[in-house]
């Protein structure tokens, strides 16, 4: 069978090679034509269409000034989809790019499969109408939403988180702490771990805060996850701690805490068992935020503490009014957004997190249940993969 796969940026790359390993156990003939990275490549045996790295522009901004490139990417796929005639397309996340690439497909009669469904229950509901019209099978990796989505007329199956698997795999392959401070380089003190994401936007507006807060605890060993895509030469733009590559995870599961910006690194924090804050800057204006918040449906950002909450705009208004009353958010990760992503701010949500403080020992039960609600009997690539494969067999 024929297989068309698109994935957007580093963590679309990953879950896709996931899949891609799925479908060749279940399909050894399995032809993939693929838009992502070097994870999907060595899962494939061949390098991408596009490589993810030249289309993960973040922001209207971001887009607007690689507009050329990015409709370049988007004329490519199509072609290759028109040409090759895949037995079935399949999305990963990215949705401003793919769903456009839906409504191709479904206009040539393909079936359409997209993983990791958009997060329109955070902002952009109106894609509602896209999902519904083009989108055969609608793949969910959060529980709550299949009934978010079954809401507004649209089927949505939970197949799984796929982080909770990467993690518990990085976890058995691990090495041990000491054989990893010996491996990068690094002394014994307590580690601090910036994630600044793996956007060129991310990493210029949040690693310059996170290299600020981190100055004030010379007594922790700071270190930066970088991105895959990502050169090192980047990160010295903004900071001068040591970069380490495509060992994310295992740095988390070694830090006292970590700087996180939002994102699946938050997720994938808590599954390690690194207490953290969130931060993401982009701009620091007040406006900004209360824009920001306004437009946003959700009481948070993080998806551990969506996880474990409700998602709807009530459930927020109750959680600002308690917040305005005690001054004391309902959250299991502390969020630093826009104007509050400041070292000052930062810092003070950060400091009682390294020591045996009530709020890391409450962060810590709230990541036990994380875990417990994102529990499957099986891994979300199989199921996937499974549905695929089955669909088109």
């Amino acid at each position: 069978m024929r297989y068309f796969i698109s994935a957007g940026e580093a963590s679309g790359d990953v879950h896709g090679a996931q899949v891609i390993r799925e479908l060749r156990q279940l399909d050894p003939e399995a032809e993939i034509t693929f838009l992502g990275g070097d994870d999907m490549a060595r899962a494939a045996g061949h390098a991408p269409m596009i490589h993810y790295r030249d289309m993960a522009y973040m922001g209207f901004i971001d887009v607007a000034r690689h507009l050329p490139q990015v409709l370049g990417n988007l004329s490519a796929a199509k072609r290759a989809i028109r040409d090759s005639r895949p037995d079935a397309v399949v999305l990963i996340d990215y949705p401003g790019f793919n769903l456009k690439l839906a409504e191709y497909a479904h206009g040539l009669g393909l079936p359409v499969h997209y993983y990791i469904a958009p997060k329109l229950w955070a902002w952009k509901e109106y894609r509602i109408e896209k999902l519904r019209r083009y989108v055969d099978r609608l793949y969910s990796i959060l529980p709550f939403e299949p009934e978010w989505f079954g809401e507004r007329g649209v089927k949505a199956e939970y197949v799984g988180n796929p982080s909770v698997e990467e993690v518990e795999q990085a976890m058995v392959a691990m090495p041990s702490d000491e054989e990893f401070r010996a491996a990068h380089g690094l002394d014994g003190r307590p580690i601090l771990a910036l994630v600044p994401g793996s956007r060129m936007g991310e990493i210029k507006a949040n690693l310059p805060v996170m290299d600020a807060v981190a100055r004030r605890h010379p007594g922790l060993q700071t270190v930066v996850a970088g991105a895959p895509s990502i050169d090192t030469e980047v990160y010295r733009q903004f900071t001068d701690y040591p970069v380490i590559h495509a060992s994310t995870l295992q740095l988390m599961s070694y830090s006292r805490a970590a700087l996180v910006t939002s994102g699946t690194a938050s997720l994938e924090s808590a599954l390690a068992g690194a207490p953290q804050v969130v931060c993401y800057r982009a701009v620091g204006w007040k406006w900004a935020h209360d824009l920001f918040t306004h437009i946003l449906k959700i009481p948070y950002c993080s998806l551990p503490n969506l996880i474990t909450g409700r998602i709807d705009r009530k459930a927020r208004e109750e959680v600002n009014r308690k917040a305005a009353e005690t001054g004391v958010r309902g959250w299991i990760i502390p969020e630093m957004l826009v104007h509050n992503c400041s070292p000052d701010k930062v810092d003070a949500q950060l400091t009682p997190l390294l020591d045996d403080t009530d709020e890391r020992i409450a962060q810590l039960e709230g990541y036990a249940e994380v875990k417990r609600r994102l529990s499957t009997t099986s891994s979300a690539a199989r199921n996937v993969a499974r549905n695929i494969f089955d669909s088109v067999k």
